[in-house]
């Protein structure tokens, strides 16, 4: 099962988003895997940025790779979470990208993908937010981002929704933007914001990110 954790703007809180659901569903399944293709979960997490090739490293190898080279550039975070991180390399072309998608789908584990900003489908980001089993979509109520996420060319199958004060745009307006389900409203919050510039979300998530992200790992742990 994957669920990728995607954006059409910079700035929405993916990561946040992608590594509190990673952390729910290890605690959930006693176990769960965090693919990093934006390359700042080891920074949110708290985490040293892991030494040696990553994933974007891995892509660019090809078919020469051993079959267990993806499992070996994980990195253990804590309670049952391990990190893919992206590594200093480029991801490249999309080439492999549908390789990646069949493994990570075949793993026993819950995977999250932090796929980051994706703007054209067809990258390696947008091949594994499209070839997810719940690809949600975070997003804030502006319509600038709704109108990018529009021309992306990919159908989230829900959005977390990040709500500030004073917005235009309502939930219900979003989902019909969209055509899709709003499953978490992610408030703005300082407490998260503070645990995430501490580089704190990988010992303790705030109350705030619990409540808003519990339903969707509840859901994503049922076959």
């Amino acid at each position: 099962m994957i669920v990728s954790c995607w954006s059409a703007k910079g700035g929405a809180g993916t990561t946040v988003v992608a590594v509190g659901l990673a952390r729910l569903l290890s605690e959930r399944a006693h176990g769960a895997l965090l693919v990093d293709l934006a390359g700042d979960v080891p920074a949110a997490l708290g985490l040293a940025d892991p030494p040696g090739p990553g994933l974007g490293g891995w892509l660019r190898a090809g078919a020469a790779v051993p079959p267990d080279a993806l499992g070996r550039l994980e990195v253990a975070a804590g309670s049952g979470l391990h990190v893919v991180p992206r590594g200093t390399d480029d991801l490249g072309d999309c080439t492999r990208a549908g390789v990646l998608a069949s493994l990570l789908a075949s793993d026993a584990r819950p995977v999250v993908v932090d796929c980051g900003v994706v703007s054209e489908s067809d990258s390696v980001a947008g091949v594994l937010a499209g070839a997810a089993t719940r690809s949600v979509l975070v997003t804030r109520a502006c319509y600038l981002a709704l109108r990018r996420a529009g021309r992306v060319g990919l159908r989230p199958s829900e959005v977390a929704l990040v709500t500030e004060p004073g917005r235009s745009l309502s939930a219900a307006d979003v989902e019909q933007v969209l055509d899709a389900p709003v499953r978490a409203e992610v408030p703005l919050d300082p407490v998260v914001a503070r645990a995430v510039d501490a580089g704190l979300l990988g010992t303790r998530l705030p109350r705030s990110l619990v409540r808003a992200l519990g339903g969707v790992a509840d859901a994503a742990c049922v076959p």
